[in-house]
């Protein structure tokens, strides 16, 4: 375990991105914790509101990810330095990425249907981030054997395929296929295969005079909806707590710290 870390980590120098993602993953869940606790009236937080001005989590965010980027890019990329200012920008993005339904709509919109796009880009985000993590980088990697050249040659082309593969699920209108397919490259390979979304590009270009295909991916998209908005809503309530059905009338509820 020491070895293959330091082999594919460290050499390649990837730890200051092993820091960032640890922090921003471990800063989200904490932050959504914070919230469902004020959310609930339970424990010793309180919302933020100096002067009568509800201060949103995603202020303190923007502010550590630009001390964060900006010390990185200043300070180079290797050292204890390194390591500090990608655990800040890591815990900055997770604050910011938190509250991006709020900077999408202008809006507080945390505990409302809209809030979950916070929670879509948040997994969207670590999961890319997962993908550069734990591929074998072909670069950067000292003393390798021609074997382990051969593999990682082998890699860097089943990469290159598998991203053909995404970017033809995307073109389909199948994101979470797309997102999931660079981790799971079979996922990536249906979503190239099947039919596409019907308001995809792909749809739009080829399915223009196929009237059965046009038809057949409307009757298709409408199955999976209907049969997979339960599960995901449950994931999304999961992760980031249940919004409010039925919310009052008056102004929307404060989304947290």
């Amino acid at each position: 375990m020491g070895h293959w870390f330091q082999q594919n980590i460290v050499e390649p120098g990837k730890l200051p991105l092993l820091l960032a993602l640890s922090a921003f993953v471990l800063t989200f869940a904490v932050t959504r914790v914070i919230t469902r606790m004020i959310r609930a009236g339970k424990g010793p937080f309180r919302n933020i509101t100096p002067g009568g001005v509800h201060v949103h989590h995603v202020v303190p965010g923007v502010v550590l990810t630009v001390v964060g980027g900006f010390g990185a890019v200043a300070g180079g990329s290797h050292g204890v330095t390194a390591g500090i200012l990608a655990v800040v920008f890591g815990a900055g993005a997770g604050l910011v990425l938190d509250e991006f339904a709020l900077i999408l709509h202008l809006d507080d919109v945390y505990w409302t249907e809209e809030g979950r796009q916070s929670v879509e880009v948040v997994v969207l985000t670590a999961s890319l981030v997962l993908l550069v993590l734990a591929g074998f980088s072909p670069l950067g990697v000292d003393e390798l054997t021609g074997q382990e050249q051969q593999d990682r040659l082998g890699v860097v082309l089943t990469y290159v395929v598998n991203f053909g593969l995404v970017l033809i699920a995307l073109f389909k209108g199948k994101a979470r296929m797309a997102v999931v397919g660079t981790l799971v490259p079979f996922v990536a390979l249906i979503g190239a295969t099947r039919l596409a979304r019907p308001a995809s590009p792909w749809a739009r270009r080829f399915y223009r005079r196929r009237h059965r295909a046009r038809a057949r991916a409307v009757l298709r998209a409408y199955h999976h909806d209907v049969r997979w908005v339960g599960p995901r809503r449950r994931f999304q309530d999961l992760i980031g707590g249940a919004p409010d059905r039925n919310p009052l009338p008056g102004p929307p509820p404060d989304g947290g710290t």
